[in-house]
């Protein structure tokens, strides 16, 4: 096939952006082929920019007929996916930066070629999207879907059950609901592919979306149905059958089989392709290739967009400081809660690379001036500090425990508030149980049993929403304030938890924020980090001044 002038000369320029694209962002890039090489949930991934590039030479004979023209008006757009990267460059966030890269390649087409060529190959470039690593957000949802649909499917078979948070009993035995069940696997893979299928097989937008809907539902559906037969398989094969690895085999021979049914169904009413359109003139072509040299300007507004973020990232002036300090231990000798040095940390939860972390444990005064036997609150901090991809706040690595932690196991979360001096704490709220300690449903221990608090402190303000800590985040990087922030995990055993965890805060929320706030300041001199005794004799000499 022979390529038209026009296309000849607009081609090499446009390859030429899609590189600039490329070599800008390499890192977010490389960031992206690493998360599809090491998790199974985006392994599908290597396979969108090869079938986007193929569904568009499917296109050739259409594209050839169109004539490349830029399109200014997309440089707003771009541009708009250039400042969603930057900010997703300074929060450290993935997604986000993921996201307007896969947007940003997408956008070049019609700001270089044209919004017609753009819209000749619209599917394959909105394909690419499959590419970007997101969706793990949806876990949690999915692993209480499939608890809720397999208990209630336990419990109609005849089985009692006893369930507590994602995990459950059945006279044969124990079962837990973990990441691996939620079939976010699945639901990934049936969406990519069952797209495809629509795109290739159907030409009424009604019945693509008909069978999109049918790739969202009935994957997690059979995850649902393979769960049952799982637990059921092992329990009445005395736990000898589908209790370890193998249950993971049997769960993708039965999606293999659910998806090669949804195939041959949907088959029966596929479309025949559209006809071609009729081609274009050749004086037309001839007269769009000579207008190619005034393109320049266009290609020269898509570089400068690009460039932009990059330039304003070297612009922004960094915190001083080192990125890792040691943080002083906390000494509240002053107050009715004291310090109980002796005791060990019963629980710590699951954070990766802080600037710096302290535990330990306090317990409140009694009125007589005795400690009182009871009453133990347990504090964790984790401080974090020019962030980056590897160090930062916001992480789906932090968890209070994980899946297969062999001492604590959740069983239930939520969200709270606590009002402090008139100043609302949101917090998270989540319930622990000690794995090896108590049975299921055995509550009467209260050393088995945790009430936990989580809230965030970003440069001075308390918060519990992940995006908004992001937002606020980002934001106090780009005004020059630096990114100090802390994660603060309050805990005590469950039997008047509550009321413990509120009076440690009410008597201590206003000492701990004057610490964070002093350990920002030391930090970024670096200085060594104060103790919170320090910190609070500054806070009162400074508020008792007039």
């Amino acid at each position: 096939m022979t390529i038209p002038p026009a296309w000849r000369r607009a081609l090499p320029a446009f390859f030429v952006l899609l590189a600039v694209v490329l070599l800008l962002y390499r890192d977010t890039a490389s960031a992206m082929v690493e998360i599809w090489n090491r998790s199974e949930t985006f392994a599908h991934a290597f396979v969108v920019p090869p079938i986007s590039m193929w569904l568009i030479w499917r296109q050739r004979k259409v594209l050839a007929n169109l004539i490349p023209s830029p399109s200014g008006w997309f440089c707003l757009p771009l541009a708009a996916m250039a400042l969603l990267w930057l900010l997703g460059d300074l929060a450290a966030v993935n997604s986000a930066t993921q996201l307007a890269l896969t947007a940003m390649l997408v956008l070049v087409v019609p700001a270089a070629l044209g919004w017609p060529v753009a819209r000749s190959i619209a599917f394959p470039l909105g394909f690419l999207f499959f590419a970007v690593p997101i969706g793990e957000f949806m876990t949690p949802q999915l692993m209480e879907w499939t608890a809720d649909f397999t208990v209630a499917a336990v419990r109609a078979s005849g089985i009692p059950v006893f369930r507590e948070g994602q995990q459950f009993v059945i006279p044969s035995g124990n079962w837990s609901v973990v990441e691996a069940c939620s079939g976010i696997r699945y639901l990934m893979a049936s969406v990519m592919v069952g797209t495809l299928f629509a795109y290739l097989n159907y030409r009424s937008l009604t019945r693509r979306w008909i069978f999109v809907g049918v790739a969202i539902v009935l994957p997690l559906i059979a995850n649902w149905v393979r769960a049952y037969l799982i637990v059921m398989l092992g329990h009445f094969s005395g736990n000898k059958l589908a209790t370890g690895a193998d249950h993971l085999v049997y769960g993708w021979v039965f999606f293999g089989i659910i998806m090669m049914l949804m195939f041959m169904i949907g088959a029966r009413w596929s479309e025949p392709d559209a006809e071609p359109p009729q081609a274009i003139g050749a004086a037309d072509l001839a007269l769009s290739a000579a207008r190619v040299s005034a393109w320049w300007p266009s290609w020269a507004a898509i570089v400068v967009v690009l460039l932009a973020p990059h330039l304003a990232l070297k612009a922004l002036v960094l915190s001083e400081g080192p990125a890792e300090f040691a943080l002083a231990a906390p000494e509240m000798s002053h107050g009715a809660w004291q310090r109980q040095t002796a005791l060990a940390p019963r629980f710590k939860p699951v954070i990766e690379n802080p600037s710096a972390e302290w535990q330990g444990s306090f317990q409140r005064e009694r009125a007589d001036g005795a400690s009182a036997q009871a009453g133990q609150v347990g504090l964790y901090v984790a401080y974090f500090r020019q962030q980056d991809y590897q160090r930062k706040l916001i992480s789906s690595n932090h968890v209070l425990v994980n899946s297969n932690d062999v001492d604590w196991a959740l069983v239930a979360s939520g969200t709270g508030s606590q009002t402090v001096d008139g100043q609302t704490l949101p917090m998270q709220t989540a319930e622990l149980r000690r794995a090896g300690g108590a049975s299921l449903g055995d509550a009467s221990s209260v050393n088995d049993r945790l009430k936990v608090w989580r809230i965030y402190w970003i440069n001075g303000r308390p918060m519990i929403s992940d995006w908004q800590a992001k937002v606020v985040g980002a934001g106090y990087r780009l005004i020059g304030q630096g990114d100090d922030a802390a994660m603060l995990v309050l805990y005590a055993d469950k039997a008047g938890g509550d009321a413990m965890l509120r009076a440690f805060l009410q008597d201590n929320w206003g000492y701990l924020d004057a610490w964070l706030r002093k350990t920002r300041e030391a930090a970024r001199v670096g200085a060594v980090a104060p103790r919170l005794d320090s910190a609070i004799s500054a806070a009162s000499s400074s508020a008792a001044q007039p």
